[in-house]
């Protein structure tokens, strides 16, 4: 079976309150825990307004994660390419990728909120255009020619990089939403994608007609789009059961569904939960509904579903949030490290199987007591000592342990 990969996105979705210094460090510890626990992609998001998304640089982000990380790849999920001067750009980004030892990812968008464009002036018409333009001023200096370009928004004279990125070629990426420009833009370059459509139900259903996007506009422009570069944005909260999760997840639930989706982006359609319980139900529980608030076996079965619906992705990637307090958050990706990754991958099959041929072909086996039997009858200093060391608890031995109390019955009767 193909492994399907399991990463990281912080937007990041922090409630204002805390001290933004501690927020920083504690996304950077979650870093380093999912390093630890094998996960393979961090992405984190660029932004500049609403106050809960406050992160203005996630290449200076990554530099830091790069420090207390060892494997994890780094991802821009995104740069905005729109707000920046694209040499500017391919020159952090490959700071980047050798600051973090070649584990870097492009990940670009044209700019999620209406605010940020709104405080550079940006008219957001013209966000996807630049995008467009952007990326292929950049896959030129990544390949090493000297670029003469000249737009309405920026101007590049003889401009080539000092160096080139570490790793042979750094993977790129475009967000997508629901609409079709990201999957027509990351076809016509021939690049990755992260769907970030996806953490709604219509996202979701809508992911089959989104790569046929993709596809048309690889072969319009002479590309290849490979599924192994798809990477799926779902949300989550794990626990050992639903109760539990729900208990965890909901009061953080609300308050970000009402103070920032429904308060401060005032996103059409989006109407505030009267209650914590309501919005887990709504959210996780409903027909419809994207989100997994329960248990390992849940997201497993939820997991299964969108590669089915979707027809297959490369890399599923959880949305970071603060639903839950930092320990219960952190408990969660460890658990889904330690029971959903094996799950989906098959990493348990081959020891299902094997547990199942010793419990199931016992028979095989009886020669190895009848083996023991006879040495242990040879001596009877050494079967007086097995009469008094025997233990259930002694797994690794009793397998293949005579009954030395039936032994002495068949004995006697001899």
């Amino acid at each position: 079976m193909k492994r399907l990969g399991f990463g990281a996105f912080l937007a990041p979705h922090h409630p204002i309150g805390e001290h933004p210094m501690l927020q920083f460090r504690r996304d950077l510890d979650l870093v380093e825990h999912l390093d630890k626990l094998g996960y393979d992609e961090f992405w984190c998001g660029e932004h500049h307004s609403s106050g809960w998304e406050m992160i203005a640089s996630p290449e200076m982000f990554l530099a830091a994660a790069g420090e207390r990380s060892k494997r994890i790849k780094l991802a821009t999920g995104v740069v905005s390419l729109p707000y920046h001067h694209p040499f500017h750009v391919a020159q952090r980004m490959v700071q980047l990728d050798y600051m973090t030892g070649g584990r870097a990812i492009f990940g670009s968008g044209p700019g999620a909120l209406a605010s940020d464009a709104h405080t550079l002036g940006v008219d957001p018409m013209l966000l996807r255009d630049r995008q467009d333009e952007a990326i292929g001023v950049i896959r030129r200096l990544f390949s090493g020619e000297r670029v003469t370009a000249k737009s309405d928004w920026f101007t590049m004279q003889d401009a080539a990089l000092q160096l080139l990125p570490l790793q042979e070629e750094m993977p790129f990426a475009v967000a997508s939403q629901i609409s079709p420009s990201g999957m027509t833009l990351a076809g016509k370059h021939g690049i990755g994608i992260i769907s970030i459509g996806s953490l709604s139900d219509e996202g979701l259903n809508a992911l089959p007609t989104q790569w046929g996007f993709a596809e048309a506009a690889a072969a319009k422009h002479g590309q290849i789009v490979d599924r192994k570069n798809w990477r799926v944005l779902l949300s989550w909260h794990i626990a050992e059961t639903r109760e539990k999760a729900r208990a965890e997840a909901r009061d953080g639930l609300f308050r970000h569904h009402n103070e920032y989706i429904t308060a401060t982006l005032q996103r059409p359609g989006a109407r505030p939960f009267k209650t914590p319980d309501e919005a887990v139900d709504k959210t996780a529980f409903s027909t419809g509904t994207a989100a997994t608030i329960g248990t390992p076996d849940d997201l497993v079965e939820r997991i299964k579903s969108v590669l089915e619906i979707s027809g297959g992705f490369g890399t599923v990637v959880g949305f970071v949030h603060d639903w839950a307090n930092p320990e219960n958050t952190m408990r969660s990706w460890d658990m889904v490290a330690r029971y959903v990754v094996p799950e989906i991958n098959g990493y348990l099959a081959g020891l299902r199987k094997s547990r199942e041929f010793v419990a199931s072909n016992r028979e095989y086996f009886d020669r190895a007591r009848q083996a023991v039997m006879a040495k242990i009858n040879e001596n009877e200093t050494a079967a007086a000592a097995l009469s008094v060391t025997k233990s259930p608890m002694l797994a690794a031995a009793s397998g293949s342990m005579p009954d030395l109390d039936a032994a002495r019955a068949r004995a006697k009767r001899g």
